[in-house]
C-alpha cells in the first residue's frame, strides 16, 4: 500500500469497528422474552447482557437510547397524528419524545 492509500491513524479504531459483524440468536419466545426482561431488570440492552453471559466486555452507554425505524410513510402518517407537516422531522421526533414520555408518567 503507497503513503498515499494509507488509512488516517484516527481512523484505526472505526475501521476495526467496521468489520464487526452483527449475530442473531433465533430463540423460542420463552427465551428471547426472558433474556430480554433479566436484561433490562439489570438495567442492560439485550446485546449488552447477551455480551455479559458470553464473557465479552461492553462499553458504558454515553446516553441510554431507545430507537424505532421510520420510514416516509410513516413520517406522512405521524404528520397527519400531530397536525405538523412530513418534512418537520425534528420537530415529529421532538413530539414522539414528548408522547412517549407522558405515556410512561400515566401508567
Amino acid at each position: 500500500m503507497t503513503d498515499s492509500k494509507k488509512i488516517p491513524q484516527s481512523w484505526e479504531k472505526s475501521n476495526k469497528n467496521i468489520r464487526a459483524v452483527q449475530v442473531v440468536f433465533e430463540l423460542e419466545q420463552p427465551e428471547s422474552q426472558a433474556l430480554r426482561i433479566k436484561a433490562i431488570e439489570k438495567g442492560l440492552s439485550p446485546s449488552d447482557y447477551i455480551r455479559d453471559i458470553i464473557g465479552l466486555p461492553r462499553k458504558k452507554p454515553v446516553r441510554p437510547r431507545l430507537s424505532v425505524s421510520l420510514s416516509e410513510e410513516d413520517y406522512e402518517i405521524l404528520a397527519k397524528r400531530y397536525h405538523l407537516k412530513p418534512d418537520e422531522k425534528r420537530l415529529i421526533r421532538e413530539t414522539i419524545k414528548q408522547e412517549l414520555v407522558k405515556n410512561h408518567q400515566t401508567k
